[in-house]
């Protein structure tokens, strides 16, 4: 998922590392803990890809230059590259790494792929508070107070997310088009090939 992160950020503008490492750090930090030692080594490989390329730093003038920052952007075939991965869902968009890179950039996916990233991170987190409830339940009375109360605030937790994913994919399907079902009549008149557009009501003066 840091190969889509470090795409995202540069599809939005080019970088020099030190600020791609903030933004990647805002970006992640929330879901996962960030390596720095990986970027560079991710940016070498998608460069050796064709997917973004380096700018070589330039000396800043003066008796005093310092070494200037290589700058990063994202190429055509990178931007190619990152549509193909946003359209894409598999079972490591529903995990808590690939899920909160995903998220980030729901801006710029589809709405019928954020939905599909949505219910299944939530049966996800479903599949978790099953099981946290099932240890609970097993467990009984040989818990102490609190080990016990630890394992409900993580229950609790779990609630909640699935509470919230239960939002966002009600809102999600709230704001997609709906067409207007046809009557049978119209169906009837119209041929499998044939397209069809309905025109809009209009009061009679």
């Amino acid at each position: 998922m840091l190969d889509f992160a470090v795409l995202g950020l540069l599809n939005e503008s080019p970088m020099h590392g030190y600020e791609l490492r903030k933004r990647l750090a805002a970006l992640l930090g929330a879901f996962r803990a960030f390596s720095y030692g990986s970027l560079y080594p991710t940016l070498r490989r998608l460069a050796e890809a064709g997917w973004i390329t380096e700018d070589a730093p330039l000396d800043a003038p003066g008796p005093r230059a310092r070494r200037g920052k290589r700058v990063y952007r994202i190429t055509a075939e990178g931007k190619e590259h990152l549509a193909e991965l946003l359209a894409e869902v598999g079972p490591d968009a529903f995990d808590e790494d690939g899920f909160g890179a995903r998220l980030a950039f729901f801006a710029s996916t589809r709405s019928d792929v954020r939905l599909q990233i949505l219910e299944g991170r939530r049966r996800r987190v479903e599949e978790q508070r099953d099981g946290l409830r099932s240890a609970l339940s097993r467990a009984g009375e040989r818990l102490d107070r609190y080990t016990r109360e630890l394992h409900e605030h993580g229950l609790d937790s779990v609630d909640r997310e699935v509470r919230w994913l239960t939002e966002l994919i009600e809102s999600e399907r709230s704001e997609r088009p709906q067409t207007r079902p046809r009557s049978g009549s119209e169906r009837a008149a119209v041929r499998p090939d044939e397209h069809v557009t309905y025109p809009e009501s209009r009061e009679e003066p």
